[in-house]
């Protein structure tokens, strides 16, 4: 009896530990559908899920985002193992997948749920995001004013299921519309002198 709730605890105690393991970061970057192919590519990102923050509607459809009146944005939210990728190889992979310099939405998608921005969960998210944000202006990479914004996280809510993992699921169509709103094209001409995080 002894031996077996010993057994227990040192499970209880394994997956406690694997649970805390885990962070999440949340950021958006115009259509969700084309933000979550660069993070699942990395290495120590478990998972990411597309999704809408930072409105004032409780439990928005993809309908009531898409029309702009419920203030939320396209996000993905990423989890991921701390100890095989930092928060800090997040953030490079997200301005080199975005538009910085955008202020009206992302490419060929106009609207504010379509805005490019960080939300971070904590005082060390925010301070890193931050920080890459000065370190990007103070490069004079990019020639204007960055349109992306950094706030604190609100509520997530995970998109319909039909949009997680999008471009695994309908790869054509995906594919037909990320050519067609000239995405790559404008993020090859931003980010040509970049070396790529990834």
């Amino acid at each position: 009896m002894l031996k077996y709730i010993s057994l227990i605890l040192m499970t209880l105690a394994f997956t406690g530990n694997a649970l805390a393991a885990t962070e999440k970061a949340v950021f958006g970057g115009g259509c969700f559908w084309c933000m979550e192919p660069p993070y699942d590519k990395l290495e120590g990102v478990i998972s990411t899920t597309s999704g809408y923050t930072g409105g004032h509607l409780e439990s928005p459809s993809y309908q009531d985002v898409s029309s702009g009146r419920s203030g939320h944005v396209e996000v993905v939210e990423v989890s991921y193992d701390p100890e095989k990728v930092s928060y800090q190889q997040l953030l490079d992979v997200f301005w080199v997948n975005i538009d910085p310099l955008n202020s009206r939405g992302q490419f060929c998608d106009n609207g504010s749920q379509y805005l490019s921005a960080i939300f971070y969960l904590n005082e060390h998210q925010r301070r890193a995001a931050e920080n890459s944000l000065k370190v990007l202006v103070e490069s004079n990479i990019l020639k204007g004013k960055i349109a992306t914004t950094i706030r604190p996280a609100e509520k997530f809510y995970p998109a319909e299921e039909y949009h997680q993992n999008y471009y695994k699921k309908n790869p054509i169509r995906y594919h037909y519309y990320r050519h067609g709103c000239g995405r790559d094209k404008r993020l090859e001409a931003l980010w040509k002198e970049v070396k790529l995080p990834f």
